[in-house]
């Protein structure tokens, strides 16, 4: 027996009319530096228009790829909308990458026309000249467009294009499983991987990250989405924030825990999502400043485990709870979501709290142990997560990669366990375990306990060879400056959490930890360096 509904097509355009029409009074704002500029949801409806008879006009008229350069602005969020509701595929380009890595992508992509911000306009100029399928270029502000030249590109200024085009653009019907836009890994394994998202799995996941269960926006929200807008579609903060009528609050370029502080106090966002190290640069700040960070009601954080220790700063000093969240690029990118049971009070919180979460219903998982055996939800056993659903990839784009996929599901590479209540512990990344003896040691677990001591601002800890054991940890540590601590500190500290055999022999005090491009910890850096002796490494010797 059929259904008697209507097969409506769910889409990006879906989500633009919604955010224009029904709460055009809504607003986005973009962080200036000195403050704040911003336009009508209304008025972003008919930016939207212009710029997608705009590139009607350049020749994008299938589903051709549009790249941005950019920021998280105003003209970002235009391309956003315009791209996808008018039948195209956007590519937001990752602007931390590496140059090669930059040119491959968007070669591989196939970009046509690239919208750059005017303030990355010179570095994507000296890049221009390496892509090969690059037509059109479309310069956000007042940058020099001599930067920006190569031979068979054509160079526009972007407001020009929107002024001479008009208000009102007839949308196309488009098939909500028809691509919308397309974001790559970070490549920290090999070369970036293309996944490519379609209408419907854009718009489920907005809908999705609007519930209770996972970000809880509604209308009167502000939305801060400070990771980037090239980082798996903004964690789908944009979208779910013009689909529920939530106002829009850019931060541009003014990423650091001053500019922020200076943002969230004069322009009074309630929700704000970032990796881990943003937040800890931003507790930095605050905690040696007058700051009102008040308005923050929620802040959904992920990208790599979150620390206790920084949980605790934002609860305890200035009263905002950090929502723990997990998800990848290839999982568009929302899976799960920490909340705590209704009953789970003190320490039981806490130990909710830090999980990953529970997957959200749309997100189906198993683990596996190995050979593919499935191991039981029980809390104990620990196995690599899979998952499926209608927002996880099924494949890479232009790429063939078996390995990743087994039997219909994606193998995350991350490791853990899964409690009877479906929530979901990372132990480790599979390339980052540390095998000891025979014996599994989180490296995830150490940099948690690690950072909890007051003088160390950042722990990574990565495997080192070990002719007796096969591998011991190395703690590589960044302290708060003027702090003394030593190792014999530092592992003191953890003693009481962890095994004698688990415990660092060995430490290492850097300046800074290495980041990818998306802000996760990059130890394969952090190998590196060790391998070739360019870190001045401390053995402690156990009792």
């Amino acid at each position: 027996m059929q259904s008697t509904m209507m097969d409506v097509p769910l889409t990006v355009a879906m989500i633009l009319r919604q955010g224009s029409v029904v709460h055009g009074e809504s607003r986005v704002l973009t962080w200036t530096g000195d403050g704040a500029r911003s336009a009508t949801y209304a008025e972003l409806g008919e930016r939207t228009a212009r710029l997608a008879g705009a590139l009607r006009a350049l020749g994008i008229t299938g589903d051709q790829r549009v790249g941005t350069f950019c920021w998280n602005d105003q003209e970002h969020l235009e391309a956003y909308f315009a791209v996808p509701a008018m039948g195209a595929v956007l590519h937001p380009i990752n602007i931390r990458l590496f140059p090669e890595q930059m040119a491959y992508v968007t070669n591989h992509a196939e970009d046509e026309v690239v919208i750059v911000d005017s303030t990355l306009a010179a570095p994507f100029g000296k890049l221009l000249p390496h892509l090969k399928t690059v037509r059109h270029v479309l310069v956000v502000g007042d940058a020099d467009l001599a930067t920006v030249q190569a031979d068979g590109v054509e160079v526009h200024r972007y407001d020009d294009l929107l002024a001479a085009a008009e208000p009102v653009f007839k949308w196309p019907d488009v098939d909500e499983r028809q691509a919308a836009s397309m974001c790559y890994t970070s490549g920290t394994t090999g070369r970036p991987k293309g996944v490519v998202y379609s209408h419907r799995s854009t718009f489920l996941h907005a809908s999705a990250i609007c519930r209770g269960d996972a970000l809880g926006l509604d209308p009167l929200d502000r939305v801060l989405p400070v990771v980037p807008m090239f980082h798996a579609n903004a964690w789908g903060l944009a979208h779910a924030a013009v689909l529920i009528g939530a106002d829009l609050l850019m931060p541009e370029r003014f990423l650091q825990g001053e500019p922020l502080a200076a943002m969230i106090q004069a322009e009074r966002p309630t929700v704000a999502g970032a990796v881990p190290t943003i937040w800890n640069d931003l507790l930095q700040y605050a905690r040696g400043h007058d700051v009102d960070l008040s308005s923050l009601r929620m802040v959904p954080c992920g990208g790599s485990a979150v620390p206790r220790s920084l949980m605790e700063g934002f609860d305890h000093e200035f009263g905002i709870p950090i929502r723990h969240a997990w998800g990848m690029t290839e999982t568009s990118p929302v899976a799960s979501v920490a909340i705590p049971p209704r009953e789970a009070e003190g320490e039981e919180r806490w130990r909710y709290r830090l999980t990953q979460g529970r997957l959200l219903p749309e997100v189906e998982y198993r683990l596996t142990g190995d050979e593919g055996v499935a191991m039981p939800s029980d809390g104990e056993s620990v196995g690599e997560l899979e998952v499926r659903g209608p927002w996880v990839t099924a494949r890479y784009h232009k790429e063939d990669d078996e390995a990743k996929f087994h039997d219909g599901w994606l193998r995350t590479g991350d490791v853990g366990t899964i409690d009877p209540r479906g929530y979901f512990t990372i132990t480790d990344r599979s390339k980052d375990v540390i095998k000891s003896g025979g014996e599994w040691i989180s490296s995830v677990d150490l940099e948690n306990a690690l950072m909890a001591h007051p003088d160390v601002v950042e722990a990574a800890v990565v495997g080192i060879p070990d002719e007796k054991w096969q591998e011991r940890p190395l703690a590589t540590i960044v302290l708060r400056e003027g702090a003394d601590t030593d190792p014999v500190d530092l592992r003191a500290s953890i003693e009481e959490r962890f095994a004698r055999w688990q415990l660092p022999d060995n430490f290492a005090f850097i300046d800074a930890v290495p980041k990818t491009s998306v802000g996760k910890f990059d130890k394969k850096v952090l190998r590196q360096r060790y391998a070739e002796g360019d870190l001045d490494v401390q053995t402690v010797p156990h009792d």
